[in-house]
């Protein structure tokens, strides 16, 4: 029987991008705009990036979808980026991600202008996100997570939260700013990940846990402390079903709050890339 509430990242997405819609509509002249950049034809990738344009469309936001063919060189890839960079009608700039295999990714995040950066992903702006500066463009997922737990009304100031996980896009960028020293943040962290030995005397030590693996059912009822909250990022496909690296119906028996899967942190990621584009927008 489930106990723990939900933490509705549908909910409280919504809640954002009308906030973020009503910024818009009373603005004077041009809009935000943002650029989606999408090499090749993966059906995944396709998927995302409509359901981004989608979400930018209900807010008034203005987006553009440059698809390239998936043989494209990196040079001619490069060529496009810096074109984004220069047109002063773009404020944002997302390149879907996966790459094709012979296109380096980290050259190519670190071609776009950390400016127009909404993915958060260039060196530039990880740097400043280490560091706790708040001019930095923050990843979107972890940006998703503080701002879910805050809108919640759960602080994370002095809890231990444990991060399994230690993705560039997610765990070390996470773990980076709960840390920081503000009343946002100052939280004890641990960063785990699937070959962290004693994985479970860590987890079980959680007051907030955060899954984010990529692994179906990961973490189990008996790695979570009776009454913890459980943060679950993960997105597997099994059998035409989406299901998280938390294995929900046992664990959401112990755990005080959990997010479900669809209906958590992935609504809460595409809210994040609206406000980083009205950030930049507004920065520009």
């Amino acid at each position: 029987m489930i106990r723990a509430q939900l933490l509705d990242g549908t909910k409280c997405a919504s809640d954002i991008t009308v906030q973020i819609a009503q910024t818009v509509a009373m603005m004077q002249g041009r809009k935000p705009a943002i650029a989606f950049i999408l090499v090749g034809s993966n059906p995944a990738s396709q998927t995302y990036v409509r359901m981004k344009k989608k979400a930018c469309a209900t807010t008034g936001i203005n987006s553009y979808l440059l698809e390239l063919n998936a043989a494209i060189s990196s040079c001619d890839l490069l060529n496009q980026i810096d074109r984004l960079n220069k047109d002063p009608n773009i404020d944002g700039i997302l390149v879907q991600l996966p790459l094709p295999t012979h296109i380096d990714e980290k050259h190519i995040m670190q071609a776009i202008e950390p400016t127009k950066d909404v993915d958060g992903f260039h060196p530039i702006n990880m740097g400043k996100t280490l560091l706790g500066d708040l001019s930095a463009r923050v990843p979107c997922t972890p940006l998703g997570i503080q701002t879910l737990l805050e809108h919640n009304k759960i602080s994370v100031s002095g809890k231990h939260v444990v991060v399994v996980g230690r993705s560039n896009i997610v765990g070390k960028p996470l773990a980076a700013i709960l840390v920081q020293k503000n009343p946002r943040c100052n939280a004890t962290v641990t960063l785990c990940h699937s070959s962290s030995e004693h994985l479970s005397k860590h987890t079980s030590s959680a007051d907030i846990l955060i899954a984010a693996v990529g692994k179906p059912h990961f973490i189990t009822q008996n790695m979570v402390r009776p009454g913890a909250i459980v943060v679950d990022v993960g997105i597997n496909r099994i059998d035409g079903k989406i299901i998280g690296d938390v294995d929900f119906a046992n664990v959401a028996s112990v755990a005080s709050w959990i997010t479900p899967v669809p209906g958590g942190v992935g609504p809460m990621t595409i809210a994040m890339l609206l406000k980083n584009t009205l950030t930049c927008y507004q920065n520009l």
